[in-house]
């Protein structure tokens, strides 16, 4: 477990209530990678017994939140981490808890260096969701950005 597991999963919970709503787990959150658990809730099944695609949505984005919050938590004073947009493909049926594991699409150095350079870098965050047998399920892949506080 990654040092930084407590305080980046403690700030999503408190900042965005959805990831309390769903009950989502914290595995992991590191710069390199970020993985929350979707537990099966009968309460968040869909028509055929699974999540349901917004449930698993919000696992997904959330597990993006999570590694920029890991990645990019030190630049909090000087930008705010935005989702610019997201696109999702459910490929498989999902049944029971499933889990979104986040990566990074650019190194952090690249995004920080464009910042301290006066700009707004966008960086891809690919996102993996997995049943318990460890077929994937659906993926993810939303654009962040860091805007500069003025």
């Amino acid at each position: 477990m990654s040092e930084t597991l407590p305080s980046v999963g403690e700030m999503l919970a408190a900042t965005v209530p959805m990831v309390r709503t769903l009950n989502l787990e914290f595995r992991e959150a590191s710069p390199e990678r970020a993985v929350l658990c979707l537990p099966d809730q009968p309460d968040f099944h869909n028509h055929v017994g699974g999540p349901h695609a917004g449930a698993m949505f919000t696992l997904a984005e959330s597990a993006s939140g999570a590694i920029v919050l890991a990645a990019f938590g030190d630049q909090l004073g000087r930008a705010v981490p935005l989702a610019v947009r997201a696109e999702i493909d459910y490929k498989k049926l999902a049944k029971g808890p499933v889990t979104a594991t986040a990566t990074l699409g650019r190194p952090a150095a690249e995004v920080v260096a464009e910042l301290d350079a006066g700009e707004r870098p966008e960086f891809p965050v690919n996102v993996a969701i997995t049943r318990e047998d460890g077929a994937v399920t659906g993926e993810m892949s939303i654009v962040w950005t860091l805007r500069p506080q003025s």
